[in-house]
């Protein structure tokens, strides 16, 4: 076999069915052998940058390990910001990348695509590299590679192979794929939780991303219920629990609103599958942090009792400890109550309840970094996991229409939406090219105002004026339709939700553009402090 057809081969073994990608020079050798492999579908993006993105978006909505195949040097950088949005949100993305041929690697003679020591480039937002010049060796790495994204916290991993490897035959063992197994804390680690939620008297639950990565929403509901806990959500989170539930206390977790004084009073915070980055809890408060990441485990807060385990194998094991109350439910309705009525106060409010009404409720959500997007973090209501994919801290501008286009691929049975400013959609708009070729429909919504809004309106208010953010923006609904994506224009939220309930029950591309005005910042947004020119 050539060394393509064996990772191709080891890649089809681990459960891959589909590798976004771009061919070129250096890749040859496993594009061709994804042409002969039918069981593995190749969808070619507009640019790189796409790529990765698409990878994960495929990942987090339940398509399994997202792949993704560019060449060395600009082909990787262009892909580092889909490994940048990855590695924020956890997300178990392969990415294969080619190199210069094996004599001249690290060498800096000027070859095509050069980059010395291109893999250290990525070491940052990768969790595990590996480069790999013989073709015995390719099944190991892919093992390897696998192992790492499927044991412990699921973060980005690369796979460099010069084009030789790809290319000459020679002989390879294929290897069955590893069994990842559970990891579950000690039982003295478990006892200790258990009896400090035992005597707890207002217990809390903050669920992260990990919820997500383990399949964890079941043992999580269930743990909620044995406590009367109500469980807040991080946006990595949004999910874990549906927010139809009187578990859920949502995830409008800002500075002097209901939920954040809920969460104060909380005498012990059972932190599952997350990092409590944005939580900050108050030093005295007792935390319970289930969480696989051993580095991760007290970072952002001193007093904590650790479960170093996976999020679902932990919540079981919890839950046979730990004995049932009396019900408190009446009192999580009262504070969703509550919670819901900071909703109304926010100038988004509108646009989104037009939304969220249209959407089915199993729509997928991807939204970018716009006002709508910013707003939905806290008041978009989630029904099911993997079905809010946020680029987490990373806050990629641009992330939303590549990352619905993956999503799109892996669940081809849901509703999916994306939600993009001008300015936002603009970083990867070539993707409706991809979209149409392969027949992936996603319904966008671009929110216009001609320019970069938050910068220009954040430099007015607080910097003595702006600069640099007006934008001069194409006709979009004329630019869908030279794509062949069907183009709408709205100017009311009633419009607007109207319009994409329409889209969404159609199985097409569409594009629909709705010009806005500045908005206001939402009330979480950090304040800037007033600088005079």
């Amino acid at each position: 076999m050539t060394g393509g057809e064996v990772l191709v081969a080891s890649l089809r073994r681990e459960g891959v069915e589909v590798v976004f990608g771009l061919p070129g020079v250096q890749v040859y050798g496993v594009v061709a052998a994804l042409r002969d492999e039918p069981a593995v579908r190749f969808i070619a993006t507009r640019h790189e940058q796409a790529t990765t993105y698409m990878a994960d978006g495929y990942a987090r909505a339940g398509g399994n390990v997202g792949a993704a195949l560019v060449v060395p040097g600009p082909g990787l950088f262009n892909a580092a910001s889909g490994l940048a949005t990855a590695y924020a949100c956890s997300s178990p993305v392969l990415l294969i990348v080619g190199q210069v041929p094996r004599a001249f690697i690290d060498k800096g003679v000027g070859q095509v695509h050069e980059v010395e020591k291109q893999l250290e480039a990525v070491r940052a937002v990768t969790k595990w590299r590996k480069r790999v010049l013989d073709v015995s060796r390719i099944p190991s790495a892919v093992r390897e590679a696998f192992e790492a994204l499927r044991s412990g916290r699921p973060r980005p991993v690369a796979i460099e192979m010069p084009p030789e490897v790809m290319e000459e035959e020679g002989a390879a063992e294929l290897l069955d794929p590893l069994l990842v197994a559970r990891v579950v804390p000690n039982a003295a680690d478990l006892d200790r939780a258990a009896e400090l939620l035992r005597v707890s008297t207002n217990p809390v639950i903050y669920a992260g991303g990990g919820v997500h990565s383990s399949g964890a929403h079941e043992a999580l509901r269930r743990v909620a219920e044995r406590l009367e806990a109500g469980v807040i959500q991080s946006t990595e989170g949004k999910g874990s629990i549906s927010d139809e539930s009187d578990l859920s206390l949502g995830a409008v977790l800002w500075p002097d609103g209901p939920l954040r004084r809920h969460f104060a009073s909380a005498d012990v915070i059972l932190a599952v599958g997350t990092r409590l980055a944005l939580a900050r809890p108050r030093p005295e408060q007792q935390v319970i942090q289930i969480e696989i990441d051993a580095g991760e485990m007290g970072r952002n807060h001193q007093k904590t009792c650790p479960l170093l385990g996976d999020a679902k194998a932990t919540l079981e094991e919890l839950l046979v400890r730990l004995p049932g109350r009396e019900s408190r439910k009446s009192e999580r309705e009262r504070l969703r109550a509550e919670v819901a009525a900071t909703a109304d106060q926010e100038p988004q409010a509108a646009i989104l309840k037009s939304l969220r009404t249209a959407a089915p409720r199993d729509t997928i959500l991807v939204p970018d970094m716009t006002q709508i997007g910013y707003y939905s973090r806290p008041f978009w209501p989630v029904y099911e996991g993997h079905t809010y994919l946020s680029s987490s801290y990373s806050q990629n501008l641009g992330f939303a229409y590549p990352t619905a286009l993956g999503a799109k691929v892996a669940r081809p049975d849901r509703p999916v939406l994306a939600l993009c400013g001008d300015g936002g959609f603009l970083y990867n708009a070539q993707e409706l090219a991809t979209a149409v070729q392969y027949g992936i429909h996603v319904v966008v919504v671009v929110f216009n105002d001609e320019s970069y809004g938050n910068v220009a309106r954040d430099m007015d208010e607080s910097f003595g004026g702006s600069y640099g953010a007006d934008l001069k923006n194409p006709d979009f609904v004329k630019l869908a339709e030279a794509y062949g994506v069907r183009g709408v224009r709205v100017t009311t939220a009633e419009e607007l939700g109207e319009k994409v309930r329409e889209a969404l029950a159609q199985d097409r591309s569409t594009l629909i553009e709705m010009p806005v005005g500045r908005m206001s910042a939402p009330r979480f947004f950090p304040k800037l402090i007033k600088r005079e020119p």
